[in-house]
């Protein structure tokens, strides 16, 4: 009589990590990956499509009609330019059959060595954690504006509708807490594809409702080729600081180099190699995100002029029709729910993997057990994996909740990284691997190129500084946000 089998079945991390020999497995004996340009990308949508993008009829409004889009297009080719080096360095030293990098720190150990390691993990890991605080409070400002919403339709829009963010930051905890219990990015791709096609669908009717504004000619907006008119609008250092601060959103709502290399690990070998799947991945990514933003942005200016919202859809620049700003919300709250994941993902790797070499014969660390689901198979979950991702989760929600106006601070975690990780290291590891000389015509664009970064670094972190220091001064600690 065939034994039943059992619901746990022991397995150590070690064993999973060298591969399972009645498995296929790739050429660094880890189980083989399935991964296409088409995953690839929805996780790069899903990375850099956030609800950012709401907010940049805001950063047009501050450049105007000729610098925004400007920007907006010179950033998309410097990020899908950058991109393309940094996929060449997946693998060291041949793109194509070198050994296997499996994060951005891996990588830069490879091509650069020395402090410039601690350098790359200091800025992609703090970048990481500060995205995943900032995602559960915009999260909840999204299941916030939905209650908001009704509340106007029902009792008219003069009416304060104050709520608390707190209970829905704590649903949204929940949610992550269940969800980080998924392993690794391999198995990430589904929520990714479903957080890409609610980032359309958010876009999409953010665009619509612009366009219909705009049509039905809902009153005389002022817009110009220069942005807000100082004397008017502004005072000239606020038209200075604005800049500043649009010129930095663009620049870093186009950055996905963070998880660029996690995305990549996930591709299977061939045809093609990973190095060009994920330039094809890139180029979508890049170019689908691109349309989304000049839509969003151009169109967006077009509706409200200089005097856009922050947010149009969670900062009320429509009211009505109700429902589709209730389902628009919605669709935000779940884009954000895929977009977490895939940014925590790297965080939760690096600490397991360094843990289980620190302490390879500790069994709570390294011990892994199958349990077989009806119907869905076999679930591998780990008890150091469930009591570290679930710490990780209630304490970036705890933070949200204590630090409200922690976005404005995101801004400036933003402007330190975007530099390094978007821009010096794949250029320096591009001329590594090129062993390109120096003063050649090539290495001297390179470095114009970075240098010229670092300087929008520089400007888009004052203009944060500034910023920051303003919500300080407006925070109401005890007063629910509107």
């Amino acid at each position: 009589m065939e034994k039943k089998k059992a619901m746990f079945v022991e397995q150590s991390f070690t064993d999973h990590e060298s591969g399972d020999v009645n498995k296929n497995f790739d050429d660094d004996g880890r189980e083989k990956r399935t991964g296409t340009w088409m995953t690839a990308s929805a996780h790069i949508i899903t990375a850099v499509i956030g609800s950012g993008v709401l907010s940049l009829a805001w950063a047009n409004a501050q450049l105007g009609w000729v610098a925004g889009p400007a920007v907006l297009m010179a950033f998309s080719l410097i990020t899908y330019f950058t991109s393309t080096m940094l996929a060449d360095c997946y693998r060291s030293p041949d793109p194509v059959t070198g050994k296997r990098n499996y994060t951005y720190m891996e990588v830069v150990r490879s091509y650069l060595g020395g402090r410039k390691v601690q350098l790359c993990g200091l800025a992609q890991y703090g970048n990481l954690i500060g995205i995943t605080i900032g995602y559960t409070i915009t999260a909840s400002i999204s299941m916030v504006a939905v209650k908001r919403s009704n509340c106007f339709h029902k009792n008219g829009h003069n009416v304060k509708c104050s709520t608390s963010n707190t209970p829905f930051m704590i649903i949204f905890a929940i949610i992550q807490i269940i969800l980080s219990q998924i392993p690794n990015f391999h198995n990430l791709s589904w929520l990714s594809i479903l957080a890409a096609i609610m980032s359309f669908s958010y876009a999409s009717i953010g665009v619509g409702l612009s366009i219909a504004k705009v049509a039905g000619g809902g009153g005389h907006v002022r817009t110009a080729l220069t942005g807000v008119t100082v004397g008017v609008d502004v005072t000239g250092s606020e038209k200075v600081w604005r800049t500043f601060q649009s010129i930095g959103d663009i620049a870093f709502a186009y950055a996905y180099s963070t998880v660029l290399i996690e995305i990549q690990d996930t591709l299977k070998a061939s045809p093609p190699s990973e190095n060009k799947a994920m330039k094809r991945a890139s180029l979508v990514g890049v170019s689908t995100t691109t349309f989304f933003y000049m839509l969003c942005g151009c169109v967006g200016y077009a509706a409200f002029g200089n005097d856009a919202p922050g947010n149009f859809l969670t900062g009320f620049g429509f009211y009505e029709p109700f429902w589709l700003i209730d389902f628009a919300n919605v669709c935000i709250a779940v884009h954000l729910v895929g977009a977490y994941q895939v940014f925590c993902q790297p965080i939760f790797q690096f600490v397991e993997s360094q843990s289980a070499k620190r302490w390879p014969n500790n069994k709570f660390i390294t011990r892994e057990y199958k349990i077989h689901i009806p119907c869905c198979g076999d679930f591998g979950i780990s008890f150091f994996r469930l009591f570290w991702r679930t710490s990780y989760v209630v304490v970036t929600a705890v933070v949200a909740m204590i630090f409200p106006f922690f976005n404005d601070f995101l801004g400036l975690i933003g402007a330190a990284s975007f530099w390094p990780l978007t821009v010096y290291f794949p250029i320096e590891m591009h001329i590594a691997q090129k062993k390109m000389k120096k003063f050649s015509f090539t290495w001297t664009w390179l470095k114009i190129l970075s240098w010229a970064c670092f300087l929008v670094s520089l400007v888009a972190a004052a203009g944060s500084v500034q910023g920051l220091i303003q919500s300080l001064k407006d925070f109401k600690p005890f007063q629910a946000p509107e």
